[in-house]
C-alpha cells in the first residue's frame, strides 16, 4: 500500500479561547529536549512497580483485550465440555450439576467477562489516540476499573474448586434462585459479583462520556469523531441507565436469601416477576452495548480496505443512537410467555421489529461502502466482511422471535440458542479478531501474518457456522435449552454431533489466531506508523505510539485528516488538519480540554500521575464482598475502612498539580502556526 499522503501543515490551529495562560505553539521534532521531557513526565516506572502503578490507557486497553482474552478461553473451554456431553444422546460425561454449573458459568464468563470488556479494551486503548488526546479523562478511574473487572471476574470463578458455582442459569431466574430451591453459596457468589462487575463497568462508562465531552483535539467537532466513538459513547450511556437495574435486582436476591426478606417470594408478597422485568431491562440493552462498539470498528475499518470514506456516516451515527434508545423499550421481548396482558404483547412485539430499521441502515451503509469501493482483500477485510453476513443472519432471527405467534412456538428452544450466539458471539468475535488484526501494528509496531490470518478466517467462519446454525434446527424440531441430556429417539442426534464438531472446528480456528499472534509478537516484519494507509489520527503517530501519545496536540480539520489531500483533489476542498504543529504542553502532565460540541479549546488540565490507590480500592472492594460471602462482617468492615484510605491515597494533591506556570517559548526548527 502507498504512504498516507501528509496533511497540510499551512492552517494554524486557533487560540484557546478561556486558558489560564496561553500555551506557546510549535513542533517538536524527535530526540528534542521537549520530546525527551515529555517521554520522562508520562512513562511508567520500569517493572513491577510500573506495571501495578501505570494508569497509562494504552496499557490498561492491552491487559483489558488479553485479560478477556484468558475469559474467552475459559469459557470456551466450558462449551467444548458441554458439547462433548450432547454430542450423542444419553451421555453422562457430567452429572447434573456439573452441567448447569458448566452452563451458567459459561454463560457469565462470555457475556459478563469477555463480550464488553474486550471492547472496553479496544476503547481505552484508542479513544485518545483516535481523538487527539494525551490520556483518558479520569486516567486513576480507568485503572480502578480495571482492576475491578479482574477482581471480580476471579471473585466469580473462585467457587469454581469448592464445586459451588452459580448454577442457576446466567440470567438467574427466581424462584429456581431463591434460597429454599438452592441452598448452597453459588447464587450469593453470583449476585455479589455482579453487583462488584456492575461498578468497573459504570465507573468506566462514566470515564468515556467525560472523555469525549472534555478530551479532543482542538476543531474534533462532534460530528468529525470516527463512528467507533458513537458506539462506545452509545454504550456506556446505555450501561450507566442499566447496569444499576441488574445490580439493585442482584442485591435484592441476596437480601432475599441471606435476610429473609421478600422481595421475590410469592408467598410473602414478593414477585418473582419482578426479577425478570430487572434482568432484561439490564440485559437486552446490554445485548447492544456489546454489539454497538463492534459496530463501530466495522464502521471505521471496513472503509480503509474499501479505500473510500463511509458511506453514510450521519445516519450510521444516528442509527447508533436509535438502537440504543429503542432497545430500552424492548426488554419484554424476553417475556412473551410469561403471560403479560396483550396490549404489552402487541406493543412491545411492534418495537422488537422497529428495531431492526436502524441496524438495516449500519448493513447497507457497510455494503454501499464495499461496493462503490476498492476492496483490498487483507484478513481484517475478511473478519469485517464476515461479520457483516453473520450481523444479518442473527438480526432476522432476532426479528423471527419478535413476532409474539412464533415467539410463543420458539422461546425456551434452541433457536433462541442459535439466535443469541450469532448476535453476542459471532458479532462480537469477528469484529474483535479482525481489529487486533487491524490496530496489531499500532500495539506492537508489527504485522501479523497474512497467510496464517486468511487460513484462521476460513476455519473460524465455517467452524462458527457449522456449530451454531443447527441449532436452529434443532430448535425447530423442537429440542428445549438448558437440558443436560437427551433420548435417542427425539431427531436430535444429528444435529448435535453437527454442532458439537462445528464447535471444535470454531476452537481450531481460535488456536490458529492465538498461534498467529505470538508468533508475529515475537518475529512480526516490522509494521512502520500507517501501514494500511488509513485516515484517522492514531496512524498519525509511531508504533507503538509514545506515553505521551502527541507531542503536540492536532488540530483537526475533517472526518479523515490524514486523507485531506486526497479527498480534497476528488471534492476540490482544502486540507484543513494541522498534525505536526501545534500546542505544546510539556509543564507537568497536562492535557488539553475542549469544549464539548466544538471541539474549541479552552482548559489546561493537570492530568494525575501513576497510583497504587487504584489497585489497593480494587483489592480492598473485593474483600468487603468477600467478607459479605463468608459472613465474616466484622472483616467485611475492616475492608471497607481499608478501602476508604485508599480512597483518601488517591484524592491526595500531588506535589505541583495545581501549578499553571506560564510556559516557554519553544522553537526547534519546525513550523511556528
Amino acid at each position: 500500500m502507498s504512504a498516507p499522503a501528509e496533511p497540510e501543515r499551512d492552517a494554524t490551529p486557533p487560540r484557546p479561547l478561556a486558558l489560564s495562560r496561553v500555551p506557546e505553539i510549535g513542533h517538536v521534532t524527535p530526540g528534542s529536549p521537549t520530546q525527551l521531557r515529555l517521554q520522562k513526565i508520562w512513562e511508567s516506572k520500569p517493572g513491577w512497580r510500573g506495571w501495578l502503578s501505570t494508569v497509562d490507557h494504552k496499557s490498561i486497553g492491552l491487559r483489558y483485550i488479553v485479560t478477556a482474552f484468558v475469559f474467552l478461553l475459559m469459557g470456551g473451554v466450558e462449551a467444548l465440555i458441554m458439547r462433548l456431553q450432547l454430542a450423542r444422546p444419553n451421555a453422562a460425561l457430567l452429572t447434573p450439576e456439573q452441567y448447569n454449573q458448566l452452563f451458567t458459568m459459561h454463560g457469565v464468563t462470555m457475556i459478563f467477562l469477555y463480550a464488553l470488556p474486550v471492547l472496553s479494551g479496544f476503547s481505552n486503548y484508542l479513544w485518545p489516540l483516535i481523538l487527539g488526546a494525551r490520556d483518558m479523562a479520569f486516567p486513576r478511574l480507568n485503572a480502578f476499573s480495571y482492576w475491578v473487572f479482574v477482581f471480580a471476574g476471579i471473585f466469580l470463578y473462585s467457587s469454581f474448586p469448592f464445586g459451588q458455582a452459580p448454577n442457576a442459569g446466567w440470567f438467574n431466574y427466581v424462584p429456581l434462585s431463591s434460597l429454599q430451591y438452592d441452598t448452597g453459596p453459588n447464587i450469593d457468589v453470583y449476585a455479589l459479583g455482579m453487583v462488584l462487575l456492575g461498578i468497573s463497568t459504570t465507573v468506566g462508562s462514566v470515564n468515556f462520556i467525560a472523555t469525549l465531552a472534555r478530551m479532543r483535539a482542538p476543531g474534533m467537532s462532534i460530528d468529525r469523531v470516527p463512528v467507533l466513538v458513537w458506539g462506545t459513547l452509545t454504550a456506556s450511556g446505555g450501561n450507566l441507565l442499566a447496569v444499576p437495574a441488574v445490580s439493585l435486582a442482584f442485591f435484592m436476591l441476596w437480601l432475599d436469601r441471606q435476610f429473609g426478606t421478600h422481595f421475590f417470594d410469592v408467598l410473602n408478597g414478593g414477585r418473582p416477576l419482578l426479577w425478570q422485568h430487572m434482568f432484561w431491562m439490564f440485559a437486552h440493552p446490554w445485548v447492544y452495548a456489546v454489539v454497538l462498539p463492534a459496530m463501530g470498528i466495522v464502521s471505521d475499518a471496513l472503509p480503509v480496505f474499501c479505500r473510500r470514506p463511509l458511506v453514510g456516516y450521519t445516519p450510521v451515527a444516528l442509527a447508533t443512537v436509535a438502537t440504543m434508545v429503542v432497545g430500552f423499550i424492548v426488554w419484554i421481548h424476553h417475556m412473551f410467555a410469561t403471560g403479560i396482558p396483550a396490549l404489552a404483547l402487541a406493543f412491545f412485539g411492534s418495537a422488537s421489529m422497529v428495531i431492526a430499521i436502524p441496524s438495516a441502515v449500519a448493513t447497507f451503509a457497510w455494503l454501499a461502502t464495499i461496493y462503490t469501493g476498492r476492496p483490498v482483500f487483507k484478513v481484517p477485510f475478511f473478519y469485517f466482511a464476515g461479520f457483516v453476513l453473520l450481523f444479518v443472519i442473527g438480526g432476522v432471527s432476532g426479528v423471527m422471535t419478535a413476532a409474539v405467534p412464533l415467539d410463543w412456538q420458539l422461546t425456551d428452544t434452541y433457536f433462541v440458542v442459535a439466535h443469541l450466539h450469532y448476535v453476542l458471539l459471532g458479532i462480537n468475535v469477528f469484529p474483535v479478531i479482525g481489529g487486533i488484526y487491524y490496530w496489531f501494528p499500532k500495539f506492537t509496531g508489527r504485522m501479523m501474518s497474512e497467510r496464517l490470518g486468511k487460513i484462521g478466517f476460513a476455519v473460524l467462519f465455517i467452524g462458527f457456522n457449522v456449530a451454531f446454525f443447527p441449532m436452529h434446527i434443532a430448535g425447530l424440531l423442537g429440542m428445549p435449552r438448558r437440558i443436560y441430556t437427551y433420548p435417542a429417539d427425539m431427531g436430535w442426534n444429528t444435529v448435535n454431533l453437527i454442532t458439537s464438531i462445528g464447535s471444535f472446528v470454531f476452537a481450531l480456528g481460535v488456536l490458529i489466531f492465538l498461534v498467529d499472534l505470538a508468533w508475529s509478537y515475537r518475529r512480526g516484519p516490522a509494521a512502520g506508523d500507517n501501514p494500511w494507509d488509513a485516515p484517522t489520527l492514531e496512524w498519525s503517530i509511531a508504533s507503538p505510539p509514545p506515553p505521551y501519545n502527541f507531542a503536540t496536540i492536532p488540530f483537526v480539520g475533517s472526518r479523515h485528516p490524514l486523507w485531506e489531500r486526497r479527498l480534497a483533489s476528488e471534492q476540490g476542498d482544502h486540507p484543513g488538519s494541522v498534525l505536526n504543529v501545534g500546542y505544546i504542553l510539556d509543564d507537568g502532565r497536562e492535557a488539553l480540554g475542549t469544549t464539548a460540541l466544538d471541539g474549541e479549546p479552552n482548559i489546561i488540565l493537570k492530568m494525575p500521575g501513576d497510583s497504587y490507590a487504584p489497585l489497593f480500592l480494587g483489592v480492598f472492594s473485593t474483600l468487603v464482598f468477600a467478607g459479605m460471602i463468608l459472613h465474616a462482617w466484622w472483616f467485611a468492615a475492616a475492608m471497607l475502612v481499608a478501602a476508604a484510605f485508599s480512597v483518601i491515597a488517591w484524592l491526595w494533591p500531588e506535589r505541583g498539580l495545581l501549578q499553571r506556570e506560564p510556559f516557554p517559548v519553544h522553537d526547534e526548527g519546525g513550523e511556528i502556526g
